[in-house]
């Protein structure tokens, strides 16, 4: 079996940071940082998201981790075509900035802000800490060619990193076509990510855990409210779970665990200490023998 990394979506998250999670003495950047990576072997950077992140920090969080300590790094808006505010790129590339949410992105700018992300993301592939490089894509992301030439395009530009995809588009694992979905990820040598979330919503994705790759598979816990698609960040993903929620899930993760050398299971409720907490019960029940 592969071994199994449990960690949350933010170590950063101003909600956690005042949540009381982290004792006295260790609540500024370095003190926070080497807290959790005492606590979990894995965290993800969602900051990547919303920011280009910076190769300063990155080298600051490999010396304030242990060895094996991984990141999962979400790729900035832009290269998964989110709108993306001009504010959130760097200063001299926002007069290239696309002129409304919808479109298109220069294929100038577009490259450099990959060699961007790249380099800023270097340190940790180069000391091991790099566990993935997450590619969320939107709802509007749907199955068929235009996507497909995205996704290769991507793991071209990617090559040697470990790709990991996310759709919200529920049409990439209906039962009819997920086989075919996971075939295409293993082909581009990307890791499928599987999602828990509130079912019986427009937008649900279905609880599976695929594995596309077998170095690495990644399962991503957003909570179930049912305020996701909509409201604040916290009414989405404001959700404490209970153990028996996660238990439910303790045989898909081992069947996954099986098929690859490494497992990342990730909490998204980022509300308070909400996810960390459902971080360190699913830890407790995932060493628990097997019945």
């Amino acid at each position: 079996m592969g071994e199994i990394l449990v960690g949350a979506c933010s170590w950063t998250d101003r909600q956690l940071v005042s949540s009381g999670w982290y004792p006295r003495g260790r609540r500024d950047a370095e003190g926070r940082l080497r807290h959790y990576a005492s606590r979990l072997p894995v965290v993800e950077v969602d900051s990547g998201y919303y920011a280009l992140p910076s190769r300063r920090n990155s080298e600051l969080w490999v010396e304030r981790t242990p060895d094996g300590f991984r990141f999962d790094v979400k790729a900035f808006s832009l290269l998964t075509g989110h709108p993306t505010r001009p504010q959130a790129l760097p200063a001299d590339l926002r007069t290239r900035a696309p002129s409304g949410p919808r479109a298109p992105v220069s294929g100038a700018l577009l490259d450099a802000v990959w060699a961007r992300f790249a380099e800023a993301v270097e340190p940790l592939r180069a000391t091991g800490r790099l566990g993935a490089v997450l590619f969320q894509f939107p709802p509007w992301f749907a199955p068929g060619a235009p996507a497909e030439r995205v996704l290769e395009d991507c793991a071209e530009r990617t090559a040697g990193w470990p790709l990991a995809v996310e759709f919200r588009h529920p049409g990439w694992w209906e039962a009819g076509r997920a086989e075919e979905t996971r075939a295409l990820l293993s082909g581009l040598g990307a890791t499928a990510v599987g999602v828990d979330m509130a079912q019986g919503l427009g937008g649900s994705m279905p609880p599976v855990a695929p594995v596309s790759r077998p170095a690495l598979a990644v399962v991503r816990f957003h909570g179930r409210s049912r305020a996701w698609g909509r409201g604040s960040k916290e009414d989405r993903f404001r959700h404490d779970y209970d153990v028996a929620e996660l238990a439910s899930w303790v045989p898909r993760l081992r069947r996954a665990a099986r098929q690859t050398d490494e497992l990342h299971v990730l909490f998204n409720n980022c509300c308070a200490d909400a996810a960390v907490r459902a971080a360190e019960t699913m830890r407790s029940l995932l060493t628990r023998p097997c019945r």
